[in-house]
């Protein structure tokens, strides 16, 4: 692996993705085609995968630097054996951190010139919103959402048009500095350069969702090992995130408990036997659990499915609860619409889907990622969708055509949502 700090992109036309998660660690390896006729997803064509357990990480957030260290380098190294060539830099994804989102509403004068280019840096410029961020923490996006001028709201792209002052509101997502800097050490030590941050649950929206969906409204839950992770969007774009630190590993440690197994016989009882939701032959199916230290078979305990279901229910119940109570505490749960999209691998456990849209109250469905050249039947998975959408993500960030929901402050020739203006005339 070879570090190159001058370039965002690899010279070669590899685009690298490292989904660091709680669980698992992800690397996938993309080349670009070239043809920009094409979509984000069909401009890629990925040559390399890796993934690998992940250790040294609790609920996103790194406890182990060395530990973090070795399963990245291993999971980068066995991505770039198989495209056969090495990467210089990777675009990762964040679930740590305590990430905040809010809508931020303010104006700079322009004395009633024309409004240019120059202008919509000096209102997008970073240091504006730093102002008032705390110390301990740090922007990982600005998403402008919406422009006004003297006050008329609703315009999509100011350019060209005349005013005294010009009005923005920008979406600001902002996280804890000391969590951000532990992960990107453990990727500089690496020998790679961090091209680009981006929150989980903003990357698995961008994987699973379909271009309507982003349009009428929609939230993404991504519930991973360590973290359950949120994203709303609405005309077309990003309008609010949160994280969660519960996840499928806390519903395996429930279980390791209650029956007193170990923790690999408990995370196989849940893949094999494990279920939201109980059924009517769950009293007479019986599951034989290990106990914990006992070498012998013939001390194992055996135990209804009914038992294990009753241990899985209440913790994905409190999940899917606070998943809800947080939409409805940002005031997010009647803009994102009726729709709600489930991913992750914690999502794969039979039930879960019906349990969402009761608890919820909302259409549900199961979201994978789109499909894209090169893509192993291995990653199609809900597990894999952060990484992929990290995929989308660095192409829709790099094009020259306007992206789906992203418009970093260093770049101003895209499009603009109208977002921004709707939530503070109708909330």
């Amino acid at each position: 692996m070879k570090k190159n700090a001058t370039h965002k992109r690899a010279r070669n036309g590899l685009v690298a993705a490292l989904d660091i998660g709680t669980t698992k660690v992800c690397c996938l390896i993309a080349r670009l085609s070239g043809e920009r006729g094409k979509g984000p997803g069909e401009e890629l064509k990925i040559t390399g995968i890796g993934h690998q357990v992940s250790k040294g990480l609790r609920s996103g957030t790194i406890v182990d630097l060395d530990e973090t260290e070795a399963s990245i380098r291993s999971t980068v190294e066995a991505a770039e054996q198989m495209a056969g060539e090495n990467i210089q830099g990777v675009v990762i994804n964040f679930s740590c951190g305590q990430p905040k989102s809010r809508l931020i509403a303010y104006e700079i004068s322009i004395a009633g010139h024309e409004i240019g280019d120059a202008d919509l840096r000096r209102i997008l410029d970073p240091s504006v919103l730093t102002n008032g961020l705390a110390k301990e923490r740090e922007l990982i996006h600005t998403i402008p959402v919406g422009y006004s001028i003297d006050g008329n709201r609703g315009v999509r792209d100011p350019r060209g048009m005349f005013g005294e002052r010009l009005g923005v509101n920008m979406h600001v997502i902002s996280g804890l500095s000391g969590a951000f800097r532990n992960l990107e050490t453990g990727v500089v030590r690496c020998h790679l350069d961090v091209d680009h941050k981006v929150v989980s649950p903003y990357a698995s929206g961008l994987a699973t969702l379909v271009e309507d969906e982003i349009q009428l409204g929609v939230t993404c839950i991504d519930m991973g090992g360590g973290t359950t992770s949120i994203s709303v969007f609405f005309d077309g774009e990003l309008v609010h995130t949160d994280s969660i630190p519960v996840g499928g590993v806390h519903v395996t440690n429930d279980i390791a408990r209650g029956l007193s197994t170990p923790l690999g016989q408990a995370e196989r009882m849940k893949t094999l036997y494990g279920n939201a939701l109980g059924s009517a032959s769950d009293d007479r199916e019986v599951i034989t659990a290990p106990l914990v230290g006992e070498e012998k078979s013939s001390e194992a305990s055996h135990i209804p499915r009914s038992m294990l279901v009753g241990i899985i229910r209440p913790r994905i119940e409190e999940t899917l609860e606070m998943v809800r109570d947080r939409l409805q505490a940002a005031g997010f749960d009647k803009v994102a619409g009726r729709r709600v999209v489930l991913t992750g691998g914690a999502s794969q456990l039979p039930g879960v889907r019906e349990l969402a849209s009761s608890i919820i109250n909302k259409q549900v469905r199961m979201g994978r990622p789109k499909a894209m050249e090169g893509m192993a039947e291995a990653i199609t998975g809900p597990a894999f969708s952060t990484a992929v959408g990290l995929l989308h993500y660095a192409i829709s960030n790099n094009a020259e055509a306007p992206s789906a929901a992203y418009y970093p402050p260093e770049q101003t020739n895209r499009g603009f949502g109208r977002f921004g203006q709707w939530i503070r005339e109708n909330f």
